[in-house]
């Protein structure tokens, strides 16, 4: 299917030479000192010779030298709501949500609580052989959310697979994500509909689909921007550094939103990078930023940010949303075998919805009537989504054979006629499946 472009063809501002740095990277020129004529030289003292280096310790397993993690300074990390709900002050980022209404934030709440339902009803969906398969995004409803909501109808989403919350903000249909997860389609949407593109299995490739799609939406004048999702496992992957790089020169209006949700199917965020991830960016030449994944304000605050430094032409900026997965990675992992349950208990005191909830209690802004109001509303998307999945056709068992080559193929036959026998295994003694 062919993405078109669909942002506004208002004009963008140019990037000056300057373009992609922030106030603080860029320099201004200054006047050259009257030379000094040079003193005499005079002639240095023998330096004492130097002492012998310590001799660098191996490991006894391999024999290879040791490495030293280097030494970093404790990274930022922008919150405006803690986890017990207190606004947090933030000069920075405060003026992107400074207008924002208690309706706003009910919304938001809204937003968050409905997308776990959902979530929660593909995964016993998935476990109740409706769907083959389910990637949950329990625990980071507030970084989906927060980004999801500082989108402009004419920006444009590149997701992975775990973006039902930015799927839920673009307006696509939940029971519409499930489609390809059951096996009876690619996607069950039009992503020029929603300027939200199908969902990528591909680690990482959408990096660069989006890279090369602000290059575009940039060439054609446009002042929208662009959004590319992904983990912190992705950030290890060639494709997204490609995306960096053609995205730092060409000066793309792209956001690279990385969810590091601590860990890459079973692999720790401390195996994919030496130094927190957002500080990748600056290798590259543009900025990166760490925020509370767990705090829909500093998520939506920090996501305008660079959706606008996007659109008026100061190219890619990093966001690394400092969250967690507090379920499997797919239905088809058990993190019990890799992680502790005192590491979930820790996150689970940051919960995202939790932490609005209190916020909105302590602020007057919420009652009990909405908060009744919302869990009825919330039982309704859970039965609407089980109706929806249980109508759906079964998904063609052969399909995968078909269409791979044009004449067929020996191999493949032989791979259908066993597949086949395999089915037919599971029939009763009357033949019934």
């Amino acid at each position: 299917m062919t993405v078109e472009s669909t942002a506004a063809r208002t004009p963008r501002r140019s990037a000056g030479s300057d373009a992609g740095a922030t106030g603080a990277q860029r320099t201004t020129g200054t006047t050259a000192k009257k030379a000094v004529p040079a003193k005499k030289p005079t002639v240095a003292k023998k330096a004492p010779a130097a002492k012998k280096a310590p001799a660098v310790k191996k490991t006894p397993a391999s024999g290879k030298t040791r490495g030293t993690k280097p030494r970093s300074a404790e990274p930022h990390l922008v919150q405006l709501l803690t986890p017990e709900g207190e606004r947090v002050r933030n000069a920075e980022f405060d003026p992107y949500v400074s207008g924002i209404t208690p309706e706003e934030l009910r919304g938001l709440y809204r937003d968050m609580v409905l997308t776990r339902r959902f979530d929660a009803e593909a995964t016993a969906l998935q476990r109740q052989g409706e769907l083959g398969l389910w990637a949950s995004l329990l625990g980071q409803e507030a970084a989906q959310i927060g980004s999801g909501r500082a989108l402009r109808d004419d920006d444009y989403v590149f997701p992975t697979y775990r973006e039902h919350g930015v799927a839920w903000c673009r307006g696509v249909d939940p029971t519409n994500l499930l489609g390809m997860f059951r096996g009876v389609n690619n996607g069950g949407w039009d992503p020029n509909g929603n300027n939200f593109h199908l969902y990528t299995i591909v680690i990482g490739s959408q990096a660069l689909h989006a890279t090369g799609y602000a290059m575009g939406v940039a060439k054609d004048g446009a002042d929208s921007a662009v959004i590319a999702y992904f983990g912190d496992g992705a950030s290890s992957q060639g494709d997204v550094a490609e995306a960096f790089t053609f995205s730092a020169v060409y000066n793309a209006p792209v956001v690279f939103f990385c969810q590091n949700n601590q860990w890459a199917i079973s692999e720790p965020t401390e195996k994919q990078s030496r130094v927190p991830l957002y500080q990748r960016a600056q290798g590259f030449g543009f900025p990166g930023v760490r925020v509370d994944g767990n705090d829909v304000l500093a998520s939506l605050a920090v996501t305008r940010w660079a959706l606008e430094r996007a659109r008026a032409g100061e190219g890619p900026t990093l966001v690394e949303a400092f969250t967690y997965r507090m379920g499997a990675h797919t239905t088809s992992d058990d993190p019990t075998r890799y992680r502790h349950d005192d590491e979930r208990a820790s996150w689970e005191a940051k919960d995202p919805i939790l932490r609005l909830r209190r916020h909105l209690e302590s602020a007057h802004h919420a009652d009990e009537g909405f908060f009744a109001e919302l869990e009825t509303e919330s039982e309704t998307l859970g039965k609407r989504v089980r109706e929806v999945v249980r109508a759906m056709p079964d998904p063609d068992h052969f399909a995968i054979f078909e269409n791979a080559y044009a004449d067929g193929h020996a191999l493949v036959d032989e791979e259908r006629a066993e597949f086949a026998a395999y089915q037919a295994s599971f029939a009763d003694a009357d033949g019934d499946k």
